[in-house]
């Protein structure tokens, strides 16, 4: 009976627990920094897959001509609708600083001389 009260205990637990893919929300070239972003609702425990996350903050990256992208800081939390007292829905920002100078590849490949 205790076996079956754990399992069930660890079950409610664990089925809060949802993996979110945070998307671009926010780019500033000139600083090079890029936002991501996704919503949390109340008694939700959202996380992210920390690699995936790192591959949209390259990609964005590159496309403004870095290299690659570093994580900034901390995920940066914000109540984003409240009803009377209570936070209905957060959302996580995780922030990243693009270093590095990207070099295009395909322009120099033609430009070489046999």
């Amino acid at each position: 009976m205790n076996k079956i009260s754990v399992a069930a205990a660890l079950l409610l637990l664990t089925g809060c627990t949802i993996t979110k893919e945070p998307k671009v929300s926010s780019v500033d070239t000139t600083s090079g920094i890029v936002r991501l972003s996704f919503s949390e609702a109340m008694m939700q425990s959202a996380r992210y897959d920390s690699y995936t996350t790192q591959g949209t903050a390259n990609k964005q990256c590159q496309q403004m001509g870095y290299a690659t992208a570093v994580a900034y800081g901390q995920p940066i939390s914000t109540c984003s609708v409240i009803s009377g007292s209570v936070c209905m829905n957060t959302t996580v920002t995780i922030q990243y600083q693009c270093r590095g100078i990207a070099f295009n590849q395909t322009a120099s490949a033609g430009t070489q001389a046999w």
